[in-house]
C-alpha cells in the first residue's frame, strides 16, 4: 500500500501546485507577464487565515473567506500600483518589478509577524478515510484539497467559456488590441485576472498550511516556484495545463522523496521541467506560438 499512499499524497500536493499555477497561467495568458510575487500572496493568505482563527477566534470557513477577500484586494492593488504603469514597458522591467514586489511582501511580513515559525491550527476536523482494512489511510486534508482543486478547475473553465467576462479574458489573451477595438475594457479585464489569481492563491495558502502546518514569511516561496514550474510544464496560459503540470510535479516530488532521496527531490522536479521543455518547448498542453520576423 506504500505505492498507493504515495500516489494519494502526490495528487494532494499536486492539487495545491495546480491551484497556485492557475494564478501564473491566467496572468501570463492575458497580460503576457510573469507575476513572481504570486508566491508571496500565498504567504499573505496563510497569515490572514492564521490571524482570523487564532487571534479573532473565527470559524475556519470565515477565516478562508477573509483570506480570499484580503488577497483579492492585494492582487488588485499590486496590479494597479506596480504593473499597470508598466503595461507598455519591456518584459525585463516587468520582471524586475515583480521580484521587487516579492521582496517587499516578504520584508513587510518579517516586520509585522517576525521570523519565528507559527504553528498553523488544524482547520479540517474530520476522521481520515480508511481503505483496504485500514492499510491505506487518506487524511481529510488530502480529500478536501483534491475536491477543492476539482471544483476550482470546473468553475474556472465554465467561467472562461460561458460568461461574458470570461470571454473577454479569452479575447484579451488572443489579441489585446483587437479586444479593445471591440469595446472590451482591457485594464479592467487584467485587474480581474489578478483578483481571481490572488484569491486562488489565498485558498492554496490555507490548504498548504493545513497540510504542512508551519507558517513563515517565506512560506509561499518554494511552492510558488514549483507551481510556476508546473504551469510551464503543463503549458503556461492553459488552464488544463496547470492541472496536468501540478499533478505531474506533485506526484514526481512525492515519489522522488519516497524512493530516491529527500535531498534530491527538488532537483528531480526541476529535471522534469528540463526534459519536458526539451521534448515540447511550449509545454504538454501549450500552443506553439508563431512569431513573424
Amino acid at each position: 500500500m506504500g505505492f498507493l499512499s504515495n500516489l494519494v499524497n502526490g495528487i494532494s500536493l499536486g492539487s495545491v501546485y495546480a491551484i497556485i499555477a492557475l494564478g501564473y497561467t491566467m496572468v501570463y495568458g492575458i497580460a503576457k507577464m510573469l507575476n513572481f510575487a504570486h508566491g508571496d500572496v500565498i504567504m499573505v493568505g496563510g497569515y490572514l487565515s492564521f490571524i482570523s482563527i487564532v487571534y479573532l477566534g473565527l470559524h475556519p470557513l470565515f477565516a478562508v473567506l477573509i483570506a480570499v477577500c484580503g488577497c483579492t484586494l492585494l492582487g488588485i492593488l499590486i496590479e494597479r500600483l506596480a504593473y499597470k504603469p508598466l503595461r507598455e514597458a519591456s518584459s525585463l522591467n516587468v520582471l524586475i518589478t515583480a521580484i521587487g514586489v516579492s521582496y517587499l511582501l516578504q520584508n513587510l511580513a518579517l516586520l509585522i509577524w517576525k521570523s519565528d515559525p507559527k504553528v498553523y491550527p488544524s482547520v479540517i476536523q474530520a476522521e481520515p478515510l480508511r481503505l483496504f482494512g485500514g492499510q491505506l489511510i487518506i487524511s481529510p486534508v488530502s480529500i478536501v484539497t483534491v475536491l477543492v482543486n476539482i471544483l476550482i478547475m470546473v468553475g474556472l473553465t465554465l467561467f472562461t467559456t460561458r460568461t461574458k467576462m470570461g470571454k473577454a479574458m479569452r479575447a484579451c489573451s488572443e489579441d489585446k488590441g483587437a479586444a479593445q477595438l471591440m469595446g472590451i475594457d482591457v485594464d479592467k479585464t487584467i485587474s480581474l485576472t489578478f483578483a481571481i489569481g490572488s484569491g486562488l492563491a489565498a485558498i492554496a495558502g490555507v490548504l498548504l498550511c493545513s497540510a504542512y502546518p508551519t507558517l513563515m514569511p517565506t512560506t509561499g516561496a518554494m511552492p510558488g516556484i514549483k507551481a510556476f514550474t508546473a504551469a510551464v510544464v503543463g503549458g503556461i496560459g492553459s488552464i488544463p495545463g496547470a492541472l496536468l503540470g501540478g499533478l505531474l510535479l506533485g506526484v514526481a516530488e512525492i515519489f522522488a522523496k519516497a524512493y530516491i532521496s529527500t535531498q534530491f527531490s527538488d532537483a528531480i522536479v526541476f529535471a522534469v521541467l528540463i526534459v519536458v521543455l526539451l521534448v515540447r518547448p511550449s509545454g504538454l498542453l501549450g500552443k506553439p506560438m508563431n512569431v513573424k520576423v
